[in-house]
């Protein structure tokens, strides 16, 4: 039996934008699991996917997307069984560097000038606001391949990230261990190619360019299957 793939939604999105990636994978005999990231800090989210991939049987594959990456980068330093780490537009980033840090030698996203702070404390989170993506340009911004009513109703289920989450250091990184792979979206208007194949290179990923926005998969699920399916093969 070969690894279970882990999947790890990002910001503003849920796992169930990964539906056509999983109907792709089983559909080929993979066992998948997606399951729920809380977007509160990157030590309780990395903390809380440890321990479901822990009680896992067998090897793990893990995939994040975009913050989900941070949350994979942190979780596998500590994880025996995890052979593969698959970055979707994801952030790979070093121990002492966080989400926002990473970026700051590169031209600011489109992201950086549509998400807004709420006026109140993140619920659950360990202090400051969480942070949206305005409605005029959601689309733009975040789904751009996806078509206009998808991206309605995207908006409107956006699940936010705390500003802590994007703030925080991370204190290992389990690509300095573990086999990586990035897949690169071209028309990227959250986080920048630029930004992304620096990491890549940082980390000896295998790579790939994709034409798509920051949520190719959704658009693009056989694509982005098949890229996974080749970290599988190893």
């Amino acid at each position: 039996m070969g690894p279970t793939v882990v999947l790890v939604h990002g910001a503003f999105a849920d796992a169930s934008g990964f539906a056509g990636v999983i109907r792709e994978l089983q559909t080929a005999g993979i066992t998948v699991i997606a399951p729920p990231n809380p977007l509160r800090s990157l030590a309780s989210d990395a903390a809380g996917l440890t321990t479901m991939v822990e009680a896992i049987d067998g090897p793990v594959l893990l995939a994040g997307h975009s913050y989900g990456g941070a949350v994979i980068t942190q979780a596998s330093a500590e994880l025996d069984n995890v052979v593969g780490l698959v970055y979707l537009a994801g952030f790979g980033i070093n121990v002492g560097e966080s989400c926002a840090s990473v970026h700051e030698a590169f031209p600011p996203s489109l992201l950086a000038k549509t998400s807004a702070p709420t006026p109140y404390d993140a619920p659950g989170g360990p202090g400051g606001p969480d942070l949206y993506i305005t409605e005029a340009q959601f689309r733009e911004t975040f789904c751009a391949d996806a078509p206009v009513d998808v991206a309605a109703a995207m908006f409107a289920t956006q699940r936010p990230l705390t500003l802590a989450a994007l703030t925080e250091s991370a204190t290992a990184a389990g690509w300095n261990t573990t086999p990586s792979w990035s897949l690169i979206p071209d028309h990227d208007n959250a986080i920048a190619p630029a930004a992304q194949r620096f990491m890549a290179e940082r980390m000896r990923a295998t790579t790939a360019t994709i034409a798509g926005s920051h949520t190719v998969f959704i658009a693009r699920p056989v694509a982005v299957a098949g890229f996974i399916r080749r970290a599988l093969a190893g």
